[in-house]
């Protein structure tokens, strides 16, 4: 993955890795007609138009254009600093910065304002407005603060534990997590949160898997922009389903217990999400991401 200015490197709601435990506030889906609507009508959209196969996209015309130069990102900085951690800084600075561009030249297409997410970079472990995460949890989002989480150490165990190697392997983890708190300026979670009161464990897990392959979706959205722009080198695109294949459900229960209980799937299948971030990365269309239907 070649970034601007020569940057890049070889090689709440959270990704899963086996270990530590989900913070209140984090990690739910959605299902139902009522979101759908909710979401068609912050964009614009005549769902009926949409539900026929009709709707235009971004895809289609014109979109956000990348600049060399990403637009100055927000970070609430907890980490130290130092050689391999300021080249990871810089890195995800850069990513952070253009999924600002991304999403907002995409709002715009449709009239509206994106309101980014801060983006806090800790070490061991971090307070948020859902509660105390570790490094072992993972990246996470809450929509309780809109921001996103991430300690560096995860991304040295995305390589070494879970085979997923490469830049863009890591742009497609803080993307995903930026592509929740689209869905929470969107209304997705807030209406979830409070719905999730009525919900059981298992309904709760089966909503989580389409929130969580929406989130997915988003990411390959971005990254149908950003390989647009020329930002992708060959096998970058490889690099991002190797993670989304080593981080489903039933391939991290299987590395970490030897068999799977589908019941408890909340994240979906290395299939399953494979298929959703390759569906936004070939259409670079939000409308393409209905995991609800």
């Amino acid at each position: 993955m070649g970034l601007p200015g020569g940057i890049g490197r070889s090689g709440g709601f959270r990704l899963p890795t086996g270990g530590g435990r989900r913070q209140a506030g984090g990690g739910f889906g959605i299902g139902t007609l009522v979101i759908i609507g909710i979401v068609l009508w912050f964009l614009g959209i005549n769902p009926l138009t949409l539900l026929g196969g009709l709707g235009g996209g971004l895809g289609q015309g014109t979109g956000p254009t990348m600049t060399p130069k990403t637009s100055a990102p927000r970070f609430d900085r907890t980490a130290g600093t130092g050689g391999k951690e300021d080249e990871m800084r810089q890195f995800v600075e850069t990513i952070i910065g253009s999924t600002e561009e991304v999403w907002s030249g995409i709002f715009k297409s449709y009239g509206k304002k994106y309101q980014p997410p801060e983006l806090v970079i800790f070490r061991g472990q971090v307070r948020s407005a859902c509660g105390f995460a570790s490094a072992a949890s993972g990246p996470f989002y809450c929509p309780g603060d809109r921001k996103a989480y991430i300690d560096f150490s995860f991304y040295d165990q995305l390589a070494k534990e879970f085979g997923a190697k490469g830049d863009f392997a890591q742009a497609y983890v803080l993307t995903h997590e930026i592509g929740h708190h689209v869905q929470n300026v969107l209304g997705i979670l807030p209406q979830f949160n409070r719905m999730r009161q009525r919900m059981g464990k298992v309904e709760a897990n089966q909503m989580s898997i389409k929130v969580e392959l929406q989130a997915d979706c988003f990411a390959g959205v971005w990254g149908y922009y950003v390989q647009r722009e020329g930002w992708l080198d060959e096998g970058d695109l490889e690099e991002a389903l190797v993670a989304a294949n080593q981080i489903g459900d039933d391939t991290i229960q299987r590395r970490t217990q030897g068999y799977v209980v589908p019941e408890s799937f909340n994240h979906g299948t290395s299939e399953q999400r494979k298929i959703w971030f390759k569906r936004g990365f070939d259409t670079g269309r939000m409308e393409s991401c209905d995991t609800f239907n």
